[in-house]
């Protein structure tokens, strides 16, 4: 299946690299290309396409608001961030905005190209580099007023509670100690969360709990 893919971005050179990268992947169709933000607003207005990837520091509107008018109209529409800054409020802007990746412009094309991918069959991804300040974002966001999660996902009791210390950074061998449990449960725990919040790692696992309210 091809998707149409759209790249925002006010330098000619960076865009023409970016396509020539995307022009190479069999997965992707029509390329499309917007120097502002506003041109990509119209560009998605009056073409079919799938993903976004927006760079923040446009000239007139940025990134993040092309972002949220992007959301607005079309929910349906992938968008990747892509960035020089690592700002946390950025961050935090970005994830309220709708994107549903942030990467680095430091990004080796191939593996932007397999991050593509990866958001276009679902998934979220944030670069390494600024995991943390994914994290430190997310959990600014504010809670559901009830207090439950907007949907059961059969966590056990202990699973929940190893859910929160994801969230609050714990690595397995920490979380392992934290319990008085082996690593090997401790992975096992793991495993089970991702599969049941229907994620790829532990990054996307609180970022789900931390944005639903499941811990």
């Amino acid at each position: 299946m091809k998707n149409n893919i759209l790249i925002v971005e006010d330098h000619e050179l960076t865009r023409f690299g970016l396509k020539t990268a995307f022009e190479a992947c069999d997965f992707v169709g029509e390329i499309y290309e917007a120097e502002s933000g506003e041109v990509s607003v119209d560009v998605v207005e009056n073409n079919h396409v799938d993903l976004v990837i927006m760079d923040l520091g446009l000239p007139g509107m940025n990134g993040i608001e092309a972002t949220r008018k992007i959301k607005q109209h079309k929910p349906e529409i992938k968008v990747i961030i892509l960035t020089s800054h690592n700002d946390v409020q950025e961050v935090l802007n970005s994830l309220k905005a709708g994107a549903n990746a942030y990467c680095s412009k430091e990004i080796n094309p191939t593996r932007l190209t397999e991050v593509v991918q990866s958001v276009l069959d679902g998934a979220s991804w944030f670069d390494p580099s600024i995991a943390h300040i994914v994290l430190e974002a997310a959990s600014q966001f504010q809670q559901p007023e009830n207090n439950s999660p907007e949907k059961d996902y059969g966590l056990t009791a202990r699973e929940t509670q190893i859910l929160k210390l994801i969230t609050e950074g714990y690595s397995n061998n920490e979380i392992a100690n934290h319990l008085f449990v082996s690593i090997n449960t401790t992975k096992a725990h793991v495993a089970s969360i991702l599969q049941k919040l229907e994620v790829d790692d532990r990054l996307q696992a609180a970022l789900k709990a931390l944005k639903e309210g499941l811990v």
